[in-house]
């Protein structure tokens, strides 16, 4: 802020010339006074404290170097450059653990995840497993904070467990500044009759972040569970550095929620934004979104909690909303194909748009329009998404009908809004 300075001038009588006279005589020559120089030194900004967030190529900072894996894992073969993608299996199944906590170290650590970086590695292990490390991204602290808590209480739990036959997960765990968490353990499965699994397993967290890394091992382990646990924590503490001081240098933006369309316009003019689609909001009553579009045809379900389309008066279009589990707040909007019974086959150029990318374009238009995103396949169901999102998480994905990581040429069959706060975690037990 500037500051106004006010001069007032002054007028010196003499009271004696006489005197005035005797002593100019003697007077110092006057010395000319210095100009202040303007600091050009910026005001420092206040340090970041707001919720540790992490997206898009943000993720970059927890990875580990080839070097790094090398030396924290046996036999590690050729590791591969980190990619913007992930591969889910999310077929369930297995025996039930007891305790039932030790479920989370064998369930998919990606399962609710938003946003992914992930390396891969061969092993030395005889069927040709790799080892991976995903570094995955929540819609929230809380998130990411209630997988973590599982981990860490599975670490706790399960040294010796049963999982169709004696089991064991032999961990270390520790913990750094601003609720860094890291966990280490070789886990060793046995299945009646014969058989099993043996992995190194580890898992590290802070802010909305969890990095899981494993390996198939065979015999005996010989895994340093302290030292990775200990790396693993090192890199996270420093990821977390480098959010406060790029948001502190470049504090985010408030969010603001774009106005909702003209609910009588055509649904080819409304605007997929992180807020809804349309005049059709996310986080409203599914009976406040439904009224919020007069007109539309509302097609039943015939189960609680199935989500409920909206069909355009003109049949051209129609929306797909889906509430949050065993809940009537709207959690996701989708437009074009998603997979569910009763889908339909909406012209594109019918349908509200993301960022001017519709059904029917390229994946090429939907990374352009919105960078830094992840390549996402479904294994269980053959699904292949690209998925971004907002640090407030809001999720935007853009289903494909095939992988884009092997062609860049695949289209967009469906778009879906989401406000993944919303989500319900995992439970095991």
């Amino acid at each position: 802020m500037s500051q106004k300075l006010s001069f007032a001038k002054g007028l010196i009588g003499v009271l004696a010339v006489g005197a005035f006279v005797a002593l100019s005589g003697c007077a110092p020559t006057p010395q000319s006074t210095p100009k202040p120089v303007p600091s050009t030194d910026a005001p420092t900004p206040d340090p970041y404290t707001g919720p540790i967030v992490f997206v898009g190529d943000e993720l970059d900072w927890f990875l580990l170097s080839a070097e790094e894996i090398s030396g924290m894992l046996p036999e590690v073969g050729e590791v591969s450059p980190a990619v913007p993608s992930l591969i889910q299996v999310s077929d369930g199944g297995g025996y039930d653990p007891v305790p039932a906590i030790c479920g989370a170290i064998y369930a998919e650590a990606s399962l609710g995840s938003i946003g992914a970086r992930s390396v891969t590695w061969t092993s030395a292990v005889p069927d040709g497993r790799d080892g991976w490390l995903h570094v995955l991204q929540f819609a929230d602290e809380e998130a990411a904070k209630a997988r973590m808590d599982q981990y860490v209480e599975a670490g706790e739990q399960c040294g010796e467990f049963e999982f169709g036959g004696p089991s064991s997960f032999a961990s270390s765990a520790t913990d750094g500044e601003g609720g860094v968490r890291a966990l280490a353990g070789s886990m060793i499965l046995t299945y009646p009759g014969g058989g099993g699994h043996s992995l190194y397993q580890s898992y590290s967290s802070v802010g909305n972040v969890i990095v899981e890394m494993w390996q198939p091992f065979t015999g005996e382990p010989t895994f340093d569970t302290e030292a990775a646990a200990a790396l693993l924590r090192d890199r996270a503490g420093e990821a977390r550095t480098k959010l406060i001081d790029e948001l502190t240098a470049n504090p985010p933006a408030p969010v603001e929620t774009p106005a909702a369309a003209d609910p009588a316009a055509p649904w080819s003019e409304w605007q997929i934004t992180t807020a809804g689609v349309g005049p059709v909001r996310l986080g409203v009553e599914l009976d406040e979104a439904i009224a919020a579009v007069p007109g539309a045809r509302v097609e039943e379900t015939d189960s609680i909690g199935e989500p409920v389309r909206l069909i355009s008066p003109d049949d051209s279009a129609s929306l797909l909303l889906s509430t949050q589990e065993e809940g009537t707040v709207v959690s996701a909007i989708s437009v074009g194909f998603a997979n569910v019974a009763g889908d339909r086959t909406d012209d594109g150029a019918a349908l509200p748009a993301a960022g001017g990318v519709k059904v029917g374009d390229p994946v090429s238009a939907a990374v352009s329009a919105f960078p830094e995103g992840t390549a996402l396949r479904v294994v269980s169901s053959g699904e292949y998404f690209y998925e971004w999102s907002t640090r407030e998480g809001v999720a935007l994905r853009f289903r494909l009908d095939r992988d884009s990581v092997d062609d860049g040429d695949a289209v967009i069959t469906g778009i879906t809004l989401e406000d993944a706060t919303l989500r319900t975690s995992l439970i095991f037990g």
